[in-house]
């Protein structure tokens, strides 16, 4: 590909006005992953550390709901969504509380959701901590209907005593049996109302590490696994049982080694299940610290399996999936590509240059771009490289309105040539494009302080698609 860098930040945002249009026509025609999405209001989805469940023929999406200046506890949202492309926000299905554990100044993470044959009560799994990561436990909370409102019930209770533990899962046999899945390998069975633990089934699964998400394809169960490196991207990997109790072989990495997982942390695995095969959803967080409402997206891959091997050899900017026969395929561009030889077209503002590798480039905080192009809609192909920083996307219409508005994360451990903003589908018109570099850039410290992140504001830019 012939690349076009450039390094965005905030210049052009005086004028956008983030979430003025409603979107009332479907915004998208597949899953696209490592790019903003935009629900019915236009804002940005926010559901990080996700699960899904169907329920009545309608997906529903739960995750935090994360702010952009700190890690704190701001409410688990719910969407929901009739092809898993176009998402609809519900409400807070569990709000900030007034006060106590999931009140202010504290850790609400990962949560999950499942319906207890039993009863037919929603039960909500989630991590609850302090913002210092010392006061951990797996709550729960209870739904009469699956949008909530969730109440919040406290600690679950294994033995009498909360499990003290963190990044957590969870898994719903054929059979309708639930199970609760901690970080380093341990897995309870729940009661068949969900609210309690029945019995530890599995302990310290040897290799296993954060953020667990579990499979079943064929009598094998697939446990999938992060590394600990904080917000960073990591290989993850997986084991492999006949039975959920174990024993358990570690099978190794599921990702090309080097590729992060695709530059995600795995959540959950989602089995959207055909007339003529089932397809098992990778469902992954693409983290962007701070700025973790606008900027950090999602990475949902289509996982290949074939006996007791698990992959996702390849990556997918974008994908369809049939719901009814359960196959998905590849989409390819479809559009008009503006690329580096037709950038006469773009109008530069600010101190940009070509760089070594024939792009141009600027980590200047206010320098800009503008493109005008007449379509339903744009998308953008870029760089993102380890010294990249935060851009700001505005499209606005012929009257100078706001009607789409982001911010775009481009920063990598890695150089990676990827999609990196899809605007939702809009009214055929003229419209203006303008990427502002924001002079901002994601870094952060772990508990041991490390220190992770970028180390510049770069930006690149490979190609403008309009459609």
């Amino acid at each position: 590909m012939k690349i076009l860098t450039i390094i965005f930040l905030f210049a052009c945002i005086a004028v956008c006005s983030y979430g003025q249009t409603r979107f009332e026509q479907p915004a998208y025609e597949a899953i696209y992953s490592g790019v903003p999405w935009f629900e019915q209001h236009g804002n940005t989805v926010s559901a990080h550390g996700a699960g899904v469940i169907k329920d009545n023929g309608r997906y529903y999406l739960f995750g935090e709901f994360k702010t952009d200046s700190a890690n704190v506890f701001n409410g688990f949202a719910c969407y929901s969504s009739a092809d898993l492309y176009n998402w609809t926000f519900e409400r807070m299905a569990l709000p900030l509380q007034e006060e106590g554990k999931l009140g202010k100044n504290r850790v609400g993470e990962r949560p999950k959701v499942m319906k207890s044959p039993a009863t037919g009560e929603y039960v909500m799994f989630m991590h609850v901590d302090s913002l210092n990561y010392k006061d951990q436990y797996v709550g729960y909370a209870t739904a009469q209907h699956i949008t909530g409102p969730y109440t919040f019930q406290g600690p679950i209770l294994y033995e009498g005593k909360p499990i003290r533990r963190w990044d957590m899962g969870v898994f719903q046999d054929e059979d309708g049996t639930g199970y609760l899945l901690v970080h380093h390998g341990d897995i309870y069975q729940l009661t068949a109302d969900y609210r309690g633990i029945d019995k530890q089934v599995a302990s310290r699964v040897p290799g296993m590490g954060e953020s667990p998400a579990m499979l079943k394809k064929n009598g094998v169960y697939f446990l999938l696994s992060s590394n600990l490196t904080s917000w960073e991207r990591n290989d993850n990997q997986y084991h492999t049982a006949r039975n959920i109790a174990g024993p358990w072989t570690e099978q190794g990495l599921f990702a090309p080694e080097g590729s992060l997982t695709w530059n995600s942390q795995c959540s959950f695995v989602l089995p959207i299940i055909g007339t003529q095969d089932t397809t098992f959803m990778y469902m992954g967080d693409r983290w962007s610290f701070p700025k973790q409402n606008s900027a950090a997206t999602y990475v949902w891959q289509p996982l290949e399996i074939n006996g007791e091997h698990l992959s996702i050899p390849a990556y997918r900017d974008a994908w369809t999936i049939d719901l009814f026969t359960g196959q998905h395929k590849s989409v390819q561009t479809q559009g008009t590509e503006i690329e580096l030889k037709d950038m006469d077209a773009v109008s530069f503002q600010g101190n940009w240059k070509a760089d070594s590798m024939a792009v141009y480039r600027s980590d200047n905080k206010d320098d800009h771009f503008s493109y005008t192009f007449t379509g339903t809609g744009l998308k953008l192909y870029g760089l993102a490289r380890p010294d990249g920083g935060y851009a700001k996307v505005c499209i606005r219409d012929p009257k100078g309105n706001t009607v789409v508005e982001s911010i775009v994360d481009m920063y990598c451990l890695y150089p990676a040539e990827t999609l990196k903003f899809v605007s939702p589908a809009l009214p055929k018109d003229t419209y203006t494009i303008i990427v502002t570099v924001m002079g901002e850039r994601g870094n952060w410290a772990d508990k041991r302080r490390n220190n992770y992140g970028s180390t510049g504001y770069s930006v690149a830019l490979n190609k403008i698609v309009v459609e």
